[in-house]
């Protein structure tokens, strides 16, 4: 493999790197709001989006806003599943809940999780987007933590130090009932990077990436067709976005017999996506879901290594 050929992989990992680092983050909640006052500005937000919400171009109730200042992005997708709150609790509650979610997203490669006195710990292996064994990743641990309140969910990953530099990693899923049985959710993201980070983010989408793109519209071409916002804040939005299919595809497979949920989950995750080709199309759908089946097997046996005590 010659040079270049090492460097194109090398700048496409750190594009991953970018986006995955928004998984968890802990720039955007601020230290002074009680959970109270998160379930009071939730609601709010729900008011506040819900005539964006009813005529989302997604053709379903999805909104994603995004802001960049500082070399430091911010998103906030918010939708309603079709799902009782109850359901949801019952489910995003148990930690292990959320390797099953995780491991959708094509350069997660397995997620582990274990119990340490009172603190819940998951493990995410980290790589390329085709197929690669849990050996040769790289792997993240944060700390999972959820408050479950009536009439309000509040859900946080938070890991301390990423790769190349990055910290403060921390994910955030809020949720309250509303009505017929519904729910409306928000996922959050934002993280803390390197210089060295920044300084080959911009290289990246300066070359290779500059065709990558998010989904919020900043003008109109001369054909009238929407221009969408490009470098780390798109990368930003379509990593948030695909955690947020992850979950709704999670919740929705529920329904089936447990031997079968995965199989549809993978399928039900790669049909939401591949309907936006231009922002979230990585593999096409056997690649994708060879890949996610033998890393499946191989998060299974590492799982049951964990709980013999067996690493």
């Amino acid at each position: 493999m010659n040079t270049m050929s090492h460097f194109t992989k090398f700048l496409a990992f750190l594009l991953f790197m970018i986006a995955v680092a928004l998984l968890f983050s802990v720039v955007f909640a601020s230290a002074g709001v009680t959970p109270r006052q998160d379930e009071g500005l939730l609601l709010d937000t729900y008011q506040r989006t819900k005539a964006k919400l009813e005529a989302s171009s997604f053709g379903f109730p999805l909104v994603v806003e995004s802001s960049e200042r500082d070399d430091r992005v911010h998103v906030d997708v918010y939708g309603i599943f079709e799902h009782p709150f109850t359901s949801i609790v019952n489910m995003l509650t148990v930690p292990a809940s959320w390797c099953d979610i995780v491991s959708l997203h094509p350069n997660v490669k397995g997620c582990t999780y274990s119990k340490q006195l009172s603190d819940w710990l998951l493990t995410f292996y980290l790589g390329s987007k085709a197929y690669q064994p849990l050996e040769d990743t790289r792997s993240v641990i944060s700390h999972y933590r959820s408050v479950d309140r009536q009439g309000y969910l509040d859900i946080v990953l938070n890991a301390a130090e990423g790769p190349y530099g990055t910290k403060e990693h921390r994910m955030r899923f809020e949720a309250l009932p509303i009505t017929g049985d519904r729910t409306f959710v928000h996922v959050s993201y934002a993280y803390s990077d390197s210089v060295a980070l920044r300084l080959v983010a911009k290289i990246y989408f300066a070359t290779l990436g500059r065709s990558k793109v998010g989904f919020t519209v900043t003008g109109i071409d001369g054909s009238g067709k929407p221009i969408y916002i490009g470098g780390p804040r798109g990368a930003v939005e379509r990593s948030a976005v695909r955690y947020f299919f992850a979950i709704q595809s999670f919740m929705n497979t529920l329904r089936y017999p447990e031997e079968s949920r995965f199989s549809m989950r993978i399928n039900e995750w790669y049909d939401l996506t591949v309907r936006y080709r231009k922002q979230l199309f990585d593999l096409d759908r056997k690649e994708y879901l060879a890949a996610k089946t033998k890393e499946h097997e191989n998060q299974v046996i590492l799982q049951r290594r964990i709980a013999s005590g067996n690493r």
